[in-house]
Formats: structure tokens, C-alpha cells, sequence
């Protein structure tokens, strides 16, 4: 009779504690999540030098292709950054050289070289929504969206390209160009392998992916990415190459005067 009676309480102790284990389970910080997945994606390192080659196919099938070097450097973990790029390919725009100082807590500066007319021309800081290089990307693409824009809440868990994934919705804090964002983060790399952009009435726009993801000096990197446009059936590839990290860039390149020279050290095709 004891003995059963000691079992019995055992059975009530231990499914007490599988109920409050379950009562206790914590629905995942959606905020803390994009976060860290920004700054995985956007701040690797304290800096950054790579090659990239840029494919875009139009709904006819039709290629157009570009190939650039990027430059990056952090001036604060998730805050304040500058990029450069200098186009090699095609001709029409060799030489050609790009600038954005991006702050998250006010309008980005940018300014492009255009050889041809040896004219440095800043670009309208609310353009960010504009095509990068006629590409699907957009400015804001190219340096990621900052995640205090936006307000999260965590949907659910679910496998993406046998990817295990917490799955993100953002809506704009403010009026913006789309209405709510999907979002599919690796819970191994915590890098971003999937967005959904949907307008107003809740139309696709545009959706965002990772191909393929490398291990480069030590730093998790989405080393393929893609941006396609529905509407459009447009698509756009990046695929980086010759990735360097912590690489000391002078912050003296993020200037005007480097647009029309552009740094040699760096600038090697």
C-alpha cells in the first residue's frame, strides 16, 4: 500500500512539473531576433571588403549583369556605417563610384561619381525605396533595414529548406513603402534566410532569400542572395567573392574626394 501510494504522489509530482514547464515556456523576444539577425546579416565584423557579381533577369529572360567591389565599416555595432562601391563591369558605368553613409536614427547621406561627366551628385535621402543599380534590390536593401523601424511579433516555428526557422512578422512604425514584412531566420546562423514584403491590400511585392551561406574568417555569411519582384517577374542575383574581414579600412575612403580617386589598395579587379 505505501509503495503505491509513494509511486501515485511520484506521478503527481512529475506531471505537475511537465505542466508548468509547458505554462512556463517563453514565446521567443521577435525584436531580439531580428536584432541579432540584422546585425549578423549587415555588421559582420568591424568592417569589410568583397567582390560581387550582380545578375538581373527580366521577365523575358533577358540578362544584364554587374560587377563591383563594396567596401563597409561600422562606425557602432547596429548604428552608424559607411559603404563604398566601385563599379568594373559593364562599360557604360566602369568607374563609376557609390557612397552612403547610413544612420539608423536619421536620413542616410548619399552621393554617386559619374565618370563620364566627372560629376560627384548626392542622391535624395527618402529614395531609399529606389532601384540599386536597376536592380531589384533597393538602396535600403543593400544595407538592411534597421530593425527599430519597425514593430515585431513572433508567428510561429517552422522548417525552411530543412532549415529549422522562427518565422517574424514587422509592420512600419511609420508610413512606408510596404505594409507588413515576413521574415525567416535561421535558428543555427541567426542570419535572415527569407522576407516577404506585402503592400496595403496585402499583394506580394517583393521577396528576399539566401542561397547559400559560407563560414568566411570565422563569421557566418550569406555568400548568395536574391531578390525577386512578382509583379514585375523580375529577379536579381548577389554572389560574393574575395571576402575579407576586420581588415582595418582607413575612414578617410568614405569621403568625396575618394569617389573620383578611388582607393587602389582596395579597388583590384
Amino acid at each position: 500500500m505505501k509503495r503505491s501510494f509513494v509511486l501515485f504522489l511520484m506521478m503527481i509530482v512529475v506531471s505537475g512539473v511537465g505542466v508548468a514547464g509547458i505554462a512556463g515556456a517563453q514565446t521567443p523576444d521577435a525584436t531580439e531576433l531580428m536584432k541579432t539577425a540584422h546585425l549578423n546579416m549587415y555588421y559582420p565584423g568591424d568592417d569589410g571588403v568583397a567582390k560581387v557579381d550582380m545578375r538581373i533577369t527580366d521577365k523575358r529572360g533577358k540578362t544584364r549583369t554587374r560587377k563591383f567591389v563594396i567596401l563597409r565599416k561600422d562606425w557602432e555595432e547596429g548604428g552608424e556605417q559607411r559603404y563604398y562601391v566601385y563599379f568594373f563591369e559593364p562599360n557604360d558605368v566602369r568607374r563609376t563610384t557609390f557612397m552612403a553613409w547610413k544612420n539608423p536614427d536619421a536620413d542616410d547621406s548619399r552621393w554617386i561619381y559619374i565618370p563620364a561627366l566627372d560629376l560627384v551628385k548626392p542622391i535624395s535621402a527618402n529614395d531609399k525605396k529606389s532601384s540599386f543599380v536597376g536592380s531589384d534590390f533597393s538602396y535600403e536593401d543593400v544595407s538592411g533595414r534597421p530593425w527599430t523601424d519597425d514593430v515585431h511579433t513572433f508567428l510561429k516555428e517552422e522548417e525552411l529548406d530543412g532549415h529549422p526557422t522562427y518565422v517574424i512578422e514587422s509592420k512600419p512604425k511609420k508610413k512606408d513603402y510596404f505594409a507588413r514584412k515576413l521574415t525567416w531566420i535561421d535558428k543555427d546562423s541567426s542570419l535572415i534566410l527569407r522576407e516577404e514584403y506585402y503592400d496595403s491590400k496585402d499583394r506580394l511585392q517583393k521577396v528576399f532569400e539566401t542561397l547559400e551561406i559560407k563560414v568566411i574568417d570565422g563569421i557566418t555569411t550569406a555568400v548568395k542572395r536574391r531578390m525577386s519582384t512578382p509583379k514585375k517577374k523580375n529577379v536579381t542575383e548577389l554572389s560574393f567573392g574575395d571576402i575579407s574581414y576586420n581588415v582595418g579600412i582607413d575612414a578617410k575612403v568614405f569621403s568625396e574626394r575618394f569617389l573620383k580617386s578611388p582607393p587602389r589598395e582596395y579597388i583590384q579587379e
